[in-house]
């Protein structure tokens, strides 16, 4: 963990920030040789789950899947 003076801090603040963004790391900010403040990476965030099979169970195949959903005598473009 790395100490900070608050001028220091407060000159360099958003590339600090970048930093501890970057590495993970902590900063303690002091004033006077007294820790104030602590800056810390955010959390690491959760990986949401695939959508992919997410209906794999609620579904049921019904007959043929693969041929025509009518006979062929009853399509009207070869009765006529």
């Amino acid at each position: 963990m790395e100490s900070v003076p608050i001028s220091k801090f407060k000159a360099t603040c958003l590339a600090l920030l970048d930093r501890v963004k970057r590495t993970g790391q902590t900063i303690i900010i002091t004033r006077k040789g007294q820790p104030i403040a602590q800056v810390m990476p955010p959390p690491v965030p959760e990986k949401p789950e695939s959508w992919l099979g997410c209906f794999q169970a609620s579904g049921r195949i019904l007959g043929d899947i693969v041929g025509p959903a009518v006979d062929a005598e009853e399509w009207e473009i070869l009765q006529g």
